[in-house]
């Protein structure tokens, strides 16, 4: 059978005639400001529907890894770090393109990474998803994600008031692998590295049980409706975010976003955070006195949520469920603030630390993803309390 052969439910066209008006509104909205934020806006639509058509997520590859030996997602994974990796280092190495300069994701190893990715690994499987698993499952029109990421945002907005005493906890600083030890060495010992996860992995008897192309065979249909194979969304998402280091000469990051939208949810209800330190940085200050549609994250994640939307319009398959268990609402709302309050104390979830922190050499990307890991495990064993 072919994939063109297999049934699908109709394309549902008032989904999709919405979530395309509001793409093109917010697009001609944004080319008044110039072409950056329409740039990166278009670059995040292409993001979101990659996302949702490949239903490419961390927390069910580490739970599927951890429970049935299925590294299917992990490989894609590697494949998108490598790709990613080596679109990367000729312009860092530059450090400028198309006139202006570019910086990876590059932020301190320390206690508050440590803990932050730890606690963010417990939230990623309470919650249901991670930074990106959350927007395009929210764009996706899930109700229960939805939920989470008004907690993520909240959990973030906390994190920014205890970041001035975590961040003075012992830190070694940042680690730029390719700037201490030269951009060649550095990418040998990453892409050796890659290759030696791959390796034990598969030595202690993970396999990848799922197909990494396209399964049935390749179909027009497919492309447009979904879904995509792992290894196909994994080569886009690492060329969408060597474009957006391009475009706005800073890697794809999710989770300053949330914090930003909590902390003007915040202000809108009267309180005053320009006394805060985090608040009263310039970045930060300057961020709260604009509107997000300014703001290069805030862009792209509402287009990360549209262009999934705009899939999941596609392939048919927006039902929104109202009717969650308690349980699950409980653990959407623990998990939501552990993930917002673990990104802002790890400079970075799952994107913006470990994506691409390791794709910039960064190692306060591999020990994001050490420790987050290791809170995915516990976050996996917590989730029969729920109900999950």
């Amino acid at each position: 059978m072919t994939t063109a052969a297999i049934s699908l439910p109709p394309i549902q066209r008032p989904f999709l005639f919405v979530a395309l008006a509001l793409a093109a509104g917010l697009f001609v909205h944004l080319s008044g400001s110039g072409a950056k934020l329409p740039a990166l806006f278009a670059v995040a639509i292409g993001m979101g529907a990659s996302l949702y058509h490949a239903a490419f997520g961390f927390t069910g590859t580490y739970r599927r890894a951890f429970q049935e030996k299925d590294i299917t997602g992990i490989t894609a994974q590697l494949v998108m770090l490598a790709a990613a990796m080596l679109l990367f280092a000729p312009v860092l190495a530059e450090g400028q393109i198309f006139g202006h300069g570019v910086s990876g994701a590059i932020a301190p190893v320390g206690i508050s990474v440590i803990f932050g990715s730890f606690i963010f690994g417990i939230g990623m499987q309470l919650g249901g998803g991670c930074g990106s698993g959350t927007l395009f499952t929210a764009g996706g029109g899930n109700l229960r994600m939805v939920l989470v990421l008004v907690f993520f945002c909240i959990g973030g907005l906390w994190g920014s008031f205890d970041l001035e005493w975590w961040s003075s906890l012992p830190s070694m600083g940042s680690v730029a692998l390719g700037k201490k030890f030269g951009w060649g060495p550095a990418m040998a010992l990453q892409l050796a590295a890659l290759g030696l996860i791959y390796l034990g992995l598969r030595k202690l008897g993970g396999e990848n049980k799922r197909s990494l192309w396209w399964e049935n065979g390749f179909s027009w249909q497919s492309l447009l409706r979904g879904p995509w194979p792992l290894l196909l969304s994994a080569g886009l998402l690492a060329l969408f975010n060597w474009l957006t280091l391009l475009i706005a000469g800073h890697a794809w990051s999710v989770t300053w976003a949330f914090s930003l939208w909590a902390a003007k949810g915040a202000e809108l209800l009267g309180w005053d955070l320009s006394a805060t330190w985090f608040w009263s940085g310039s970045f930060a200050s300057r961020a709260l006195g604009r509107s997000i549609l300014l703001d290069n994250t805030s862009v792209m994640n509402i287009g990360i949520m549209l262009g999934a939307f705009i899939a999941a319009s596609l392939a048919g398959k927006v039902a929104p469920n109202v009717r969650i268990p308690l349980p699950s609402l409980l653990a959407a709302v623990i998990g939501g603030l552990l993930l917002g309050y673990g990104a802002r104390l790890a400079y970075g979830c799952n994107i913006g630390a470990f994506f691409s922190g390791v794709a910039s050499t960064s190692l306060h990307g591999w020990v994001w993803i050490v420790f987050a890991l290791m809170g995915n495990y516990l976050g996996v064993r917590l989730r029969p309390l729920f109900r999950l």
